[in-house]
């Protein structure tokens, strides 16, 4: 266990192996779209989730099933099915089946470019599917052998992060409600408020990918 929190804590690396560009929404901002924000993207909520949905329907006294299926999304819950057959496959065998790693990449893709929509990010409704958008993922597959050590652990590994998204999840709540009032009434983003946004996006996308076993870099505690 000490080799791997070694590891964690002074081998990361330079560059992340998942980058999310991001292109900045136009300056007159669509105040109608936005104004219906989390109706008009009750489709892709169902699909492939939110941020903070499962937390609050938790906290609300709803069952773990639905609070994962809320946070998720239906494509989100196969995905992390299919992360626990992945576990067993990389500990025992080193590898991740291509499959399982092409579904769950194209779910976090779709993922992304919802979130990106949900967050006030972009006005462009996003595509169902895998198409372009002004909010893309890029991942650099893994040039050698996965790390089953880390892998082995890998839920212990990730708790401070998710601790860190956790808070990260409440205080993007707060800085969005602000946030769509400023849209709605000045059709404006605060540029601060909307790089914060933006930096939360990354760190959520990395964590999770994280968790779904398509990297073994330890995400950076950084919204770069």
């Amino acid at each position: 266990m000490a080799r791997i929190l070694a590891q964690v804590a002074y081998d990361l690396p330079v560059s992340y192996p998942l980058s999310i560009d991001l292109q900045p929404a136009r300056t007159d901002r669509n105040r109608l779209t936005v104004a219906f924000r989390l109706i008009l993207a009750i489709p892709h909520l169902l699909l492939v989730g939110g941020i903070g949905f499962g937390f609050a329907l938790q906290s609300g006294r709803g069952d773990l099933g639905s609070s994962v299926g809320s946070e998720t999304g239906l494509l989100g819950a196969v995905a992390y099915i299919l992360a626990i057959i992945s576990w067993f496959t990389i500990v025992i065998g080193g590898n991740h089946i291509l499959a399982i790693r092409q579904y769950t990449t194209f779910y976090l893709r779709w993922r992304v470019r919802a979130l990106a929509y949900l967050m006030l990010l972009q006005d462009r409704y996003p595509p169902f599917g895998d198409a372009a958008y002004p909010a893309s993922l890029t991942l650099v597959e893994p040039e050698g052998p996965r790390n089953r050590l880390t892998v082995g652990f890998r839920l212990i590994l990730i708790i401070p992060q998710l601790l860190v998204v956790g808070l990260l999840t409440i205080a993007w709540w707060a800085v969005s409600f602000v946030a769509w009032f400023a849209i709605v009434f000045t059709g404006s983003y605060p540029q601060g408020l909307y790089e914060f946004s933006v930096g939360v996006l990354r760190w959520f996308i990395r964590v999770e990918a994280y968790l779904l076993l398509l990297v073994d870099e330890y995400p950076p505690f950084s919204f770069e």
